[in-house]
């Protein structure tokens, strides 16, 4: 082979296999700290997600303000910290949380967000989610619902979601083609 064309060759594999360890790097540098997707395996938030949605998670927003009430969250589940959960933030630590004839009250005030906070019948189930139970919220912690409540296993069951476990804010629903929309609390 001409020793021209050689040179040539290893440069070419020299310029390509950098081209794919600096996509890598910034690709895990994305997914770390920036987005990422998650698939929607269970129909614990319906209306919201359906069953094999796919979603957009920002990871970083949370660096630069708290979670509000409302959000959708996905988070490290707690019994268990190698699968990940999305709910709706519900109450955050310093706040007592009741649910009282299917309603959310929040230090004894009606919960009047809107979205799925004000138009969900939250059912009275689990532990930490019992008919005329309050509920205080430890600090730097979160208590979270599923939105389709008679069929969520969530902080009613196993109680609050440590900040260190937030991984981010649910953002975009990307697939299926038919369901592509920013998601609005």
């Amino acid at each position: 082979m001409n020793p021209e064309l050689k040179k040539r060759i290893k440069l070419e594999i020299k310029e390509w296999g950098q081209s794919i360890i600096i996509a890598f790097v910034l690709a895990m540098i994305i997914r770390t700290f920036v987005v990422q997707a998650f698939k929607i395996p269970s129909g614990s938030m319906r209306p919201t997600f359906l069953e094999g949605d796919r979603i957009l998670v920002n990871k970083f927003i949370y660096r630069f303000h708290e979670p509000e009430r409302g959000d959708i969250v996905v988070f490290k589940y707690p019994e268990d910290t190698k699968k990940d959960f999305v709910k709706r933030l519900i109450a955050k630590g310093g706040e007592v949380i009741e649910i009282k004839n299917g309603n959310i009250y929040i230090n004894d005030k009606l919960a009047n967000e809107p979205g799925a906070i004000r138009d969900v019948y939250y059912y009275n189930r689990g532990d930490s989610g019992k008919e005329g139970q309050k509920i205080a919220v430890p600090k730097n912690s979160y208590y979270v619902l599923g939105d389709n409540s008679g069929s969520s296993r969530d902080s009613r069951y196993w109680g609050f979601v440590p900040k260190k476990y937030l991984l981010g804010k649910a953002f975009l629903i990307y697939w299926p083609p038919n369901r592509i929309k920013i998601i609005k609390e």
